[in-house]
């Protein structure tokens, strides 16, 4: 079985669900806590090639996203969204799995099983 690369965050309940069900599936997993280590922009522009969601979804529409004063043109194509999480990590979805030339945003929490089983 390839390794998976977990874009974790410790602090999230969903992100925690999902190295919980790697463990449950014996899964080889690379955690990577992207808070301490945020990604690059080619990094990111990898992630982006590879990602089965919208890429508008690779970031948070939370109070942060609402107290930076950012709206739908930060995240309107991947230029903006890479833009957007050099600038605040803090706002990339979580988690986000990779493998194997695919990834995923782990959300909702029935997404994880079948992407570490596949």
């Amino acid at each position: 079985m390839s390794t998976t690369t977990i874009l974790h965050n410790p602090n999230c309940t969903t992100s925690r669900s999902a190295l919980q069900t790697a463990e449950d599936l014996g899964a080889d997993v690379e955690i990577r806590r992207y808070l301490k280590d945020p990604l690059t922009e080619a990094e990111l522009r990898d992630l982006i090639a590879i990602l089965e969601d919208p890429v508008e979804d690779l970031v948070r529409r939370d109070p942060l996203f609402v107290q930076l004063g950012l709206d739908h043109d930060d995240v309107a194509d991947a230029e903006a969204v890479i833009a957007t999480l050099l600038r605040e990590p803090r706002l990339l979805q979580r988690p986000v799995l990779i493998r194997d030339g695919r990834a995923i945003i782990g959300r909702p929490k029935d997404r994880v099983r079948p992407f570490l089983a596949g």
